[in-house]
């Protein structure tokens, strides 16, 4: 199983999540780094684990407070030579609000510096999307799905959130089990909701997120059928011995 960091980016920092409550984020304090500036806390992150992907919540976009696509931009050719494949979350609502902010990304990162060869994924949560339709019209650029929980319900903005449990045909290829109020908690995976929404995935392949300690914890998730999950609080608290433990 892979370990994916995170990185959560809120004015202008990197900030440490805490169940979810946005409220109470703070910019991150890290052994892995004496800043929180997002570009060195991504190296240390990248370089910790071992892995390159990276997961990146933007969330002064989706609280609506202004994204960070001039930061993200720095950020993407920044990140060395070695290919890199970003995941990113930035609240969007459908696909011409994810076209928008990829384009205005491209355009800086293509200016005066010469781009580096990180790639950008979307990420869509559930959480602000108001377009299933948005997955099919994102597909050419292999967008992931994160279905968004807090206390073991699915947190949905879309018009018909009953039929968005039985009804996976508009699921792509990789889909994210978020638990917001497990985040950044210690009190372990939400391994219960992982198992129901596994249930319904058919052969598509399962992220978990959100609650991992240690290495006993990146076992059970990995036994749970998960291809990877979403770390952060545990990576920088060297809670694990990463990258020996980045695949189980």
């Amino acid at each position: 199983m892979q370990v994916i960091p995170v990185l959560d980016l809120l004015d202008g920092q990197a900030v440490r999540a805490m169940r979810g409550e946005r409220a109470r984020y703070r910019p991150i304090e890290s052994p892995l780094c004496a800043t929180s500036e997002p570009l060195a806390v991504a190296r240390a992150l990248l370089a910790a684990t071992g892995t390159r992907t990276l997961y990146i919540a933007d969330l002064g976009a989706i609280l609506k407070r202004g994204d960070h696509a001039r930061l993200l931009a720095e950020l993407l050719n920044g990140l060395g030579e070695a290919p890199v494949e970003i995941w990113l979350d930035a609240g969007y609502t459908d696909f011409p609000s994810m076209r928008s902010l990829f384009d205005r990304i491209e355009v800086i990162r293509h200016g005066p510096q010469r781009p580096g060869r990180a790639t950008l994924v979307p990420v869509f949560g559930t959480e602000t999307l108001l377009n299933t339709e948005a997955l099919h019209e994102a597909a050419g650029f292999a967008p992931v799905l994160s279905l968004d929980h807090r206390a073991g319900r699915l947190i949905t903005d879309l018009a018909d959130p009953f039929a968005i449990r039985p009804d996976t045909s508009w699921w792509p290829s990789r889909v994210i089990v978020m638990t917001l109020d497990h985040v950044g908690s210690y009190q372990g995976p939400d391994l219960d909701t992982f198992a129901a929404i596994r249930a319904q995935a058919g052969h598509r392949e399962l992220i978990g997120a959100g609650g991992i300690r240690h290495a006993a914890d990146l076992s059970a998730a990995a036994e749970s059928g998960a291809a990877a999950w979403l770390v952060a609080s545990a990576i920088h608290d060297r809670q694990l011995d990463l990258p020996s433990t980045a695949k189980l």
